[in-house]
């Protein structure tokens, strides 16, 4: 499934859509580049989830958590050094808990991710503009 943004706005909106679909126990795997938009489309994913907070990268502090009508667990795997660390965060925790987990730069850990995770993919196409790519998405269809 494949949509296309042309501002973070847009994204925002389609992380609500997005989120509106999800249920406790999906895992999304988010992939793309820096600056790409992967934690403006999870704001969208926190705000359909009732999450209050300002939601901002967990570059620094790794896992971000969020309570809402369900938990959010925003993980940002970029600064591990591979699988191995992020089975040490205790990450099957989150995965495998009674709410949501994102994580970003999904690409270095994917081996320990479960096989029903949905892979959100953004490639920056302009300034602005993405294509956002949901892989193995496996609810109820998107309309944008």
């Amino acid at each position: 499934m494949t949509f296309f943004s042309n501002s973070a706005e847009e994204t925002i909106e389609l992380g609500k859509k997005i989120g509106a679909s999800l249920k406790k126990g999906d895992v999304i795997a988010l992939q793309g580049t820096l600056g790409a938009g992967k934690t403006t489309i999870t704001k969208g994913i926190a705000l359909s989830l009732g999450v209050k907070e300002d939601i901002t990268s967990p570059t620094f502090c790794l896992i971000s958590e969020y309570a809402g009508k369900m938990p959010l667990y925003h993980i940002d795997v970029y600064r591990l050094g591979g699988a191995e660390e992020f089975v040490d965060l205790g990450a099957d925790d989150m995965m495998y808990g009674d709410g949501v987990c994102l994580i970003e730069w999904s690409e270095k850990v994917m081996s320990e991710l479960p096989k029903t995770s949905i892979i959100l993919k953004i490639d920056v196409i302009e300034d602005t503009k993405r294509r956002i790519t949901l892989e193995n998405w496996h609810h109820e269809s998107l309309e944008q």
